[in-house]
């Protein structure tokens, strides 16, 4: 939170993919890239699988080169804390259902990179309702490549796309916490059938 509380309004990008879901070598090498070429300050809330460790998954030096730029979080954080930040401006998310509606109840623009189960779902809507930007895979083998990654950030952190996503996620926010939870559930209700709709 301290290295949080030094950046400026809306200037860092916050990547969590989740407790269940392990990026590849790959697309953890797309992501480190990424945050070199977008040139956005990052926090990368990163969980190993057992087998592999932080140092052997990032590419050689990756921590050297971002420097104060970035920090990489091992394992666990607390997600809503740090979503909750003034400095957060963008939610590089998995898509999976919690972290969605964590992203859209604090206000933070969604940059989707879904892999499985709900999670193509769910990025969908954030498109359609206009929450956020997917990152589109490459190939049938779920890989993201790099200059998309960066392209989709920085379209949702310093474009004038991102000020529309912005408005939109924050309106979005300020209506879900005016109403009760019942009402929540109806809002949610609506949301999956104008997707299904489109």
């Amino acid at each position: 939170m301290e290295w949080l509380d030094k950046k400026e309004v809306s200037s860092v990008v916050f990547v969590s993919v989740g407790s269940e879901c392990f990026l590849s070598k790959q697309q953890i090498e797309e992501i480190a890239h990424r945050s070199q070429l977008s040139k956005v300050s990052i926090i990368w809330v990163h969980r190993a699988e057992k087998t592999r460790v932080l140092h052997e998954v990032l590419p050689e030096g990756f921590l050297e080169r971002i420097g104060d730029m970035g920090m990489v979080v091992e394992e666990s954080a607390p997600q809503a804390k740090i979503l909750g930040h003034s400095s957060i401006g963008g939610f590089v998310s998995h898509c999976g259902w919690g972290s969605t509606l964590e992203g859209v109840m604090f206000g933070v623009p969604i940059i989707a990179m879904p892999m499985r189960l709900d999670q193509p779902f769910n990025a969908k809507l954030v498109v359609e309702i206009g929450v956020g930007k997917e990152v589109k895979k490459e190939n049938e083998n779920e890989r993201f490549k790099r200059e998309e990654v960066a392209r989709v950030i920085k379209q949702v952190v310093d474009q004038e796309d991102g000020k529309e996503v912005t408005r939109k996620v924050k309106e979005l926010s300020e209506r879900m916490r005016e109403k009760s939870e019942e009402e929540i559930d109806l809002v949610i209700e609506k949301l999956v059938q104008l997707v299904r709709k489109s």
